[in-house]
């Protein structure tokens, strides 16, 4: 029997492709590949008796062609704060071996390149979203602003890291990744925000 756990907080995405991301819809990047940063910030969680409070965890994925076909090649970076019990519970929840949503996602993931524990801070400040993954990844991304000041936002699409909620159209000024063979720096592209919720199913 799957222990009982649940995390909810912030996440955010950002990726190479130019203008609204096709692959939200199921459809082909807009270069041909998908180069991503995905991060998510648990505000409140736990498994069992272990509380994954203000915690924080990253993935660098490349995608060789529609998201959809899954052969993802990724890269798990895990909070250095958490204690052991801690990051095996994160491994066991964002790896998909504990159910819920993340093993939805984990199922188009093709190949692991590496899974480290490193120093991460996620910074959310109004509008704006702030990453840094130790020396090897960042990402800095603000909202775009629309009719009268509203945010942009986008619900209901198929290709969802946070089901059920509405996501908010971003923008990065800059997203980086160096190491493992996924190696890019990028601005000016698509991003996007949103609460989520996960838990056992």
């Amino acid at each position: 029997m799957t222990q009982q756990w649940q995390v909810e907080g912030t996440f955010f995405e950002a990726c190479s492709c130019k203008g609204a991301c096709p692959c939200l819809f199921a459809g082909d990047p807009t270069e041909g590949t998908c180069d991503a940063l995905v991060a998510w910030h648990i505000e409140r969680g736990g498994m069992g008796e272990i509380s994954l409070d203000g915690l924080n965890l990253a993935m660098a994925l490349h995608a060789p062609g529609n998201m959809t076909a899954g052969d993802w090649k990724v890269v798990v970076y895990i909070d250095d704060s958490a204690s052991q019990q801690q990051h095996d519970a994160l491994v066991e929840i964002f790896g998909g071996s504990a159910g819920g949503h993340p093993a939805t996602l984990a199922d188009f993931v093709g190949e692991i390149l590496g899974v480290e524990s490193t120093p991460m801070r996620y910074d959310i400040e109004g509008r704006h979203h702030r990453l840094e993954v130790g020396e090897i990844a960042e990402a800095s991304l603000t909202a775009i602003e629309g009719q009268n000041g509203e945010d942009v936002t986008i619900s209901g699409h198929p290709v969802a890291v946070a089901p059920g909620n509405t996501g908010t159209v971003a923008r990065s000024e800059r997203i980086a990744h160096s190491g493992y063979g996924l190696d890019w720096r990028f601005e000016g592209r698509t991003a996007f925000y949103s609460p989520f919720q996960y838990q056992a199913a």
